[in-house]
């Protein structure tokens, strides 16, 4: 969160790249905003606004249904996830985003008024080879380097990290992206931190979100050159004590924990990898799923929030040593030294009485300076009571909030086009990759987030991508912009 097989490993043959193409990222000097934020969709928005968050403004962007003016023939994927936004030099703006279950990333442009005038895939399911869940975009303002979107492939425990030129040629869609050394593991999403976090550094945290034998885990690659992802060193994550059970952690306790070096990770299979869980005692999540860190500070970026989703307590989870409604948890790293830190469970949704008793699986999650907004994806246990929620948890006070429900609408006239098959059940649906756009377009307390309405098929929407790994993917998807919460 480089193009073709090799290109973009440093930073200056990234910002030569960026000249050849010919639209480059907006300077420091900040121009006023042509921002006008309306609906452009022929979707309606596919969320509802929940009690005291009646006076947010909703608008619907873009869904797989819309037409846009100078790619006519371009199709939105389905199943939006992860996503990153740059304003370019002429005041437009350049929006990539993971269409997951395509196994593909789009790219959209936006005119200055933040219309979407322009899609084209420039990773589709012959490049990505995985599925892509999350995302991060790197910028040399916040992270030291880029522009890099780094999107991860989540199909199991081969999968690779991709890093694409957000301006790269979509010519090259279905040539890999991929990065050895950040390792292989079923990823969620690889965030960089901030270059003030660790100056001098690059260190990027992964999420591996498996739920097999050795469960999943967050791991780091560090390298001692900022922007270098292809010579670093890669860490798992234990405890000191050397407990693997997640669920031993409580909320209010702090373990202290360390990451421990895994030898040649460009050249172990993933495989290899989670066999060195056991052998280094590191500790088996219920499935880890997002990252981020907090905004606002050096010493805030240095504050990492993750989710697990949790897994049923069968089979391999059948002690319930791992999560199953889900957790967040906050990791702490130690100023001087990324490698050491302390980890707290700060929700847990496995407390059915407590504040996360309504938790169905969280998902993604995004850090602001004061507040962490959560997306849940339901594991589909059969006790669900309610649809998929976006959640607002107070980083101050620790009150959660839920702002938005999914809107399957499934008592409207227009109920059979988004719920195929049949009535959906509670949780069908999940929202995915809500970014704060706020600073970039220059409008306060906005979001963005895609709308994954799984049950909103057609055949229309099929093999969009252009790739021959998913031909018969025909799900489609929408993103929609949220203005008024607070950061």
């Amino acid at each position: 969160m480089k193009i073709s097989p090799r290109w973009f490993s440093t930073k200056a043959s990234a910002l030569v790249a960026l000249a050849l193409y010919g639209c480059t990222l907006q300077d420091h000097v900040q121009q006023p905003s042509e921002v006008a934020l309306k609906s452009h969709s022929v979707t309606p928005t596919l969320v509802k606004k929940l009690p005291g968050f009646e006076n947010l403004d909703v608008f619907a962007l873009l869904s797989s249904d819309d037409k846009l003016d100078q790619s006519p023939n371009y199709v939105f994927g389905g199943s939006a996830d992860g996503a990153g936004l740059l304003k370019n030099n002429d005041n437009t703006f350049t929006f990539l985003v993971n269409n997951e279950d395509n196994f593909a990333v789009s790219r959209l442009t936006f005119d200055k008024t933040f219309k979407p005038v322009k899609g084209e895939y420039l990773l589709n399911s012959d490049g990505a080879q995985w599925r892509l869940c999350s995302a991060t975009m790197a910028t040399p303002e916040e992270h030291g380097f880029g522009p890099l979107f780094l999107t991860c492939g989540e199909s199991g425990e081969e999968s690779r990290i991709h890093a694409l030129n957000p301006y790269g040629d979509p010519a090259s869609a279905g040539v890999t992206k991929e990065k050895p050394a950040l390792g292989r593991q079923s990823a969620e999403n690889a965030v960089p931190l901030p270059k003030t976090a660790f100056p001098g550094k690059t260190v990027i945290i992964i999420g591996d979100d498996d739920s097999a034998v050795y469960g999943g885990q967050i791991l780091v690659y560090i390298s001692n050159t900022v922007g270098d992802l292809d010579n670093g060193s890669y860490y798992i994550m234990r405890r000191k004590d050397l407990n693997q059970k997640e669920m031993n952690m409580k909320v209010g306790e702090f373990h202290d924990v360390e990451f421990i070096k895994i030898e040649n990770q460009a050249t172990l299979t993933g495989l290899q990898i989670n066999q060195k869980v056991d052998e280094l005692k590191a500790i088996r999540f219920g499935r880890v799923e997002d990252v981020d860190y907090r905004k606002g500070s050096a010493a805030n970026g240095r504050e990492v929030y993750f989710t697990v989703t949790g897994q049923n307590n069968t089979g391999v989870n059948a002690d319930y040593s791992r999560s199953k409604y889900g957790r967040i948890y906050r990791l702490k790293l130690d100023a001087s030294d990324p490698t050491k830190g302390k980890l707290e469970v700060v929700i847990d949704g496995d407390d059915r009485n407590g504040m996360a008793k309504t938790f169905q699986d969280p998902d993604n999650i995004l850090v602001t300076e004061n507040y962490a907004y959560i997306q849940e994806d339901p594991n589909g246990y059969g006790d669900e009571t309610h649809d998929a929620y976006v959640y607002q948890y107070n980083l101050n006070t620790g009150a959660l909030k839920a702002v938005f429900e999914l809107d399957h609408r499934r008592n409207q006239p227009d109920a059979a086009k988004y719920n195929v098959g049949g009535v959906s059940k509670f949780g069908d649906w999940e929202s995915s990759g809500i970014i704060d756009i706020s600073d970039i377009i220059g409008v306060p307390n906005t979001f963005v987030f895609g709308v994954q309405a799984h049950t909103w098929t057609d055949d229309k929407y099929k093999g969009v991508d252009g790739g021959s790994k998913r031909t018969s993917e025909k799900q489609a998807s929408q993103l929609v912009i949220v203005k008024g919460l607070p950061r």
